[in-house]
């Protein structure tokens, strides 16, 4: 094998993209800091029984692990930040009121988690805590929606559902580990006969109840009809209640609903969403609220976020003009230095052209020129015809 070949499903970002996710990853910061949002840079890696406390099993099987050389401990790649930003506010700030918290790093897959997606993509988020009310899941989404705005992204559906749905079904019900995944997995991929397979044991008006919720997506007529089947069971009612808040906030914004939607990880504990756009394979952005992941750390706090790809979300907006630069002569004369380096001092971009490389296109347009006029280094605008 070539020296040069990558590993599968992970790939090099080349000069036209990188600046690409890079201005995505300044204004996507910039953006949720307007919220109030503060960074945070968890490590990429870290010991293994903290960075999976609480996030189930399908966080375990996408996390890389390894040997720590100096404790013989196992550590894990992270496979997804929320974990490690619970951590930082249980542990590291531990503040009483609301803290909110954002970050963008790598995170790292064991397994694409579909056709064609990267092994490595880059993760922003923001995430609120300490606040109950479903006020911080608007908040949350409101960020989200802000946030696809910011790239000219305005048409999107947002796909609500809630976490305590299938749970509060279940309460009192006896499942291995393993029949639970099965059945969340049925769910999900809206099996009605597996679901029908792997409910027959349980009582009659669980199993119906489960049966019914495979076909529990849709418009908000969705949230009528789970109202009368679910009628029995005060905590769903709680959740459709909810959901029908949130989606009335959301003026002007197309909205579905799936109520067997599990996909994902393990800690969300509420309402959750997922943000679709024309172009994408999958939801672009997905969100909701997490109150348990925290517990672990021996602070339990209400917990609302939002992860997206960066990655991801290049291959979707429109290419952004390239950066507008002053080509300038290479060489070593004192007065043609001073002058580049005012320019740049002032924010300007100049590329310096090698000999014998004045007709090469980079990622550059280099729209202006500095040129020497009567022993004086001016900058000039480009004729179009010459513009490289």
């Amino acid at each position: 094998m070539s020296a040069w070949v990558l590993p599968d499903h992970i790939a090099d970002v080349l000069p036209s993209e990188a600046r690409h996710i890079e201005e995505l990853r300044r204004l996507y910061l910039d953006t949720a800091r307007g919220y109030g949002y503060e960074l945070v840079m968890p490590p990429l890696l870290e010991y293994l029984e903290s960075l999976l406390s609480g996030t189930g099993r399908a966080l375990d099987l996408q996390t890389f692990k390894l040997v720590d050389q100096l404790s013989g401990r196992t550590l894990g790649l992270r496979a997804d930040t929320t974990p490690q930003v619970a951590r930082i506010d249980a542990h590291l700030l531990n503040r009483a009121g609301v803290t909110r918290l954002c970050y963008c790093g790598p995170v790292l897959h064991t397994r694409p988690d579909r056709p064609f997606a990267t092994r490595e993509p880059l993760q922003f988020g923001a995430e609120i805590y300490g606040h109950a009310g479903i006020e911080a899941d608007l908040e949350v989404l409101h960020l989200a929606l802000d946030t696809l705005k910011a790239v000219s992204i305005h048409q999107f559906t947002v796909d609500l559902s809630d976490a305590r749905i299938v749970p509060a079904l279940l309460i009192g019900v006896t499942l291995t580990a393993d029949a639970r995944d099965a059945l969340h997995s049925a769910l999900a991929a809206k099996d009605t006969s597996g679901v029908q397979a792997l409910s027959k044991d349980l009582p009659a008006h669980v199993r119906t109840a489960l049966v019914a919720l495979v076909d529990m997506y849709g418009d908000a007529s969705v949230l009528a009809q789970a109202e009368k089947t679910f009628a029995a069971w005060p905590v769903v009612l709680q959740a459709l209640a909810e959901l029908r808040q949130i989606a009335a906030d959301l003026s002007g914004v197309a909205i579905t609903f799936d109520l067997a939607d599990l996909r994902g990880y393990a800690y969300y504990s509420g309402v959750r969403f997922a943000i679709f756009v024309p172009g994408a394979s999958d939801a672009l952005v997905r969100g909701g609220r997490y109150d348990e992941v925290g517990a672990v750390f021996g602070r339990k706090r209400p917990a609302v976020g939002f992860s997206l790809d960066l990655k991801e979300l290049v291959s979707v907006v429109p290419e952004r003009a390239l950066k507008a630069a002053i080509r300038a002569p290479w060489g070593t004369a004192q007065g043609l230095r001073e002058a580049i380096a005012t320019l740049r001092a002032n924010g300007e971009t100049v590329v310096c052209v090698m000999p014998g490389h004045e007709s090469e296109v980079d990622e550059f347009d280099c729209d202006r020129e500095l040129i020497e006029v009567a022993g004086q280094w001016a900058v000039q605008a480009v004729p179009a015809v010459q513009a490289l």
